[in-house]
């Protein structure tokens, strides 16, 4: 007689978790960051007209300065020393500005918006999802829309003919470096406003940075004291790296614009996921 011994079902082995996973702490990171952007796209979907309004602003300082009182300073002294149309030098940092401008003004009142108001992201860390998914999502979202500003007054730069350059064509990459540093040292920054008063401070520090980091006037005007403090601007790291990229002067100095983007963008990643998991954890 034989009797029927029950047989032990294995447990399926759990799902491995990526290096990236592994590392970091539990709750803090999920890797679905692209959840939280594919919302953002959602919401966004029909504000096309907001998105797009930002674009226009450094199209209109090119047209007004670069095109109209550029014929009343003619040339003037470019990167590599040789002399270019006053549109040509200033188009360059008007491309780094829009770059700026599209990542900073929706990392800073957008987010907070969902921070502050719409407690946004306290239903999204009700979810599997951890503070450096939301940080990772909305630094790339704000990425994607600095980037958009910025391809979108490349095309005019190309329609114009200030791109003299084959070295042009890393301009928009170079431009998406630019709005993934400032996207994530603009959202770091609003983790700490704390109203709708504090965005005063936010322009007290784009517009003197927009006026002053060689946008409009080569460095050498400066007294020498100020120079090293204009050289130390974010903005004129990126001014300085779409000069030399849109009219080829290219040489190995440019690695440390680069460089300096890069500290910036891991820094701004950094404090946001810790000041996200304070007021958010706590």
């Amino acid at each position: 007689m034989t009797t029927d011994v029950p047989i032990r079902e294995v447990p399926p082995p759990p799902p491995s978790r990526g290096t990236v996973l592994r590392i970091l702490p539990p709750g803090l990171y999920a890797g679905r960051a692209s959840a939280l952007l594919e919302r953002a796209f959602v919401a966004n979907r029909r504000a096309w007209l907001a998105l797009l309004s930002g674009f226009f602003e450094p199209l209109f300082y090119l047209l007004s300065l670069g095109v109209g009182f550029g014929v009343l300073v003619g040339q003037v002294v470019g990167p590599g020393g040789e002399p270019i149309d006053y549109a040509a030098f200033i188009a360059p940092g008007l491309l780094a500005a829009s770059a700026m401008n599209g990542a900073v003004y929706d990392s800073a009142f957008n987010i907070f918006f969902k921070l502050r108001h719409a407690k946004l992201y306290d239903a999204v860390l009700a979810t599997p999802l951890g503070p450096l998914d939301v940080a990772v999502a909305e630094i790339s979202w704000a990425l994607l829309r600095g980037g958009a500003y910025a391809a979108g007054f490349l095309a005019v730069m190309f329609g114009m003919g200030l791109l003299t350059s084959p070295w042009a064509l890393l301009a928009l990459p170079a431009a998406l470096l630019v709005s993934l540093a400032f996207a994530a040292v603009g959202m770091a920054c609003t983790t700490f406003i704390r109203s709708t008063q504090d965005f005063d401070f936010v322009q007290l520090a784009i517009l003197p940075m927009f006026l002053f980091s060689t946008t409009f006037y080569p460095i050498d005007v400066y007294p020498a004291g100020l120079r090293v403090l204009i050289e130390c601007l974010p903005l004129y790291h990126g001014v300085e790296l779409m000069r030399g990229l849109s009219t080829g002067v290219v040489h190995w100095g440019m690695l440390g614009h680069v460089a300096y983007f890069l500290v910036m963008a891991a820094v701004g990643l950094w404090v946001a996921t810790r000041r996200l998991t304070t007021l958010l954890l706590r």
